[in-house]
């Protein structure tokens, strides 16, 4: 066996893949499991929060995995971003301040900035290695990162929200599944906190598991 060979099968191991296939299961999807070819494993880190795996698949494109389990594909990841983005824009007679919770891939914060009335976007993500990996990986979802209306805070969300009152026309939260770090996102108190940030006439989007 050549060393290139060799190399090419350490460069995917990892837990979720066996014989050059990603397989997701989970105990939250019973009786179903997700599996995706691996072309090529592009990068994989433990952050404070979560297990990061990154690879390019063969039908997909680059597939961004957060705890073992699916967040978004570089080939369908836009029909998701845009059903939770422009329904709750198009909803706001005027929205001029959006809130993102979550989505430190950019995928939302690039379709928040396609409408022309936003004046102020800002994006709050727990976890800093998700945004540093999606530039440098996702970069079809990360490029509004770049907009001058844009403002990225690097902090825990539910926490983030106790600042504002009567803030924002749009908050978007684009979290993962309720594990872990996205746990208290799904909580009576975050939507409590939710409300109370949002401005007469706002409007809440938020993804659903």
């Amino acid at each position: 066996m050549s060393f290139s060979s060799i190399k090419n099968m350490l460069e995917i191991i990892h837990p979720t893949i066996k014989d050059g296939w990603f397989h997701e299961i989970s105990e939250m999807w019973p009786g179903q499991a997700m599996t995706l070819k691996v072309k090529k494993i592009l990068h994989h880190e433990k952050s404070k929060y979560q297990d990061i795996l990154i690879f390019e698949s063969t039908n997909y494109g680059v597939v961004l995995v957060l705890d073992n389990v699916i967040q978004c594909t570089q080939r369908d990841e836009f029909a998701y971003q845009e059903m939770i983005t422009h329904l709750a824009l198009n909803s706001h007679p005027n929205p001029k301040k959006v809130l993102v919770i979550g989505g430190g891939d950019g995928g939302v914060l690039r379709e928040v900035l396609k409408h022309d009335c936003i004046e102020e976007a800002i994006l709050c993500d727990i976890d800093e290695a998700i945004i540093r990996l999606s530039k440098q990986y996702l970069v079809g979802m990360s490029v509004s990162y770049r907009h001058p209306k844009v403002k990225v805070y690097v902090r825990d969300g539910f926490r983030f929200l106790e600042s504002y009152k009567d803030e924002f026309d749009v908050i978007i939260t684009d979290s993962s599944d309720p594990e872990g770090p996205a746990e208290s996102l799904f909580q009576k108190p975050y939507f409590k906190l939710l409300f109370e940030a949002l401005k007469e006439g706002g409007i809440i989007a938020t993804q659903e598991y």
